[in-house]
């Protein structure tokens, strides 16, 4: 089974305010970056979506290695998505799930690879989550000037 390794990023400018996303991914000696942004959003949106639209590229079922700087994507896909369903998305707490329709895509997309999710130290020189954070604040700045979302 094919190996790809997926980048990703999101930034938004006020939370909320212009929001953008990035994704890089590269198998072997190929690499693709994708990135867009929405008038109106948070970050843990963007870094969501990011994800999603990465996922979205892959045309067959890959092993994939998800590197984000976001624990709340890290850990949300990988620890907390299972107490949300069995509550049927509520928290803990009995609270409706934040970003649920973004939850639910991307455990969806999710569901036709085998994924490791992995927590990366952001603004810490890794060159990969650098590189995604510039296409994530492009997003921003492409949908700030249009004032529309923008995807790739």
């Amino acid at each position: 089974m094919e190996e790809v390794d997926i980048y990703t990023d999101g930034a938004c400018s006020g939370n909320p305010g212009p929001g953008g996303w990035g994704a890089i991914l590269r198998s072997g000696e190929h690499e693709k970056e994708i990135w867009g942004g929405e008038p109106q959003t948070t970050n843990n949106r963007m870094e969501l979506l990011a994800v999603i639209r990465a996922l979205g590229q892959l045309k067959r079922p890959v092993i994939a290695r998800v590197h984000t700087d976001s624990q709340y994507v890290q850990k949300g896909i990988s620890e907390w998505i299972h107490g949300w369903k069995a509550r049927g998305w509520k928290t803990a707490s009995k609270e409706p799930v934040k970003n649920a329709d973004l939850w639910r895509a991307l455990d969806e997309a999710a569901s036709a690879h085998q994924v490791k999710w992995l927590w990366v130290r952001g603004h810490n020189g890794h060159p990969e989550n650098e590189r995604a954070d510039a296409l994530a604040r492009r997003g921003v700045d492409a949908t700030r000037k249009s004032g529309r979302p923008v995807e790739p």
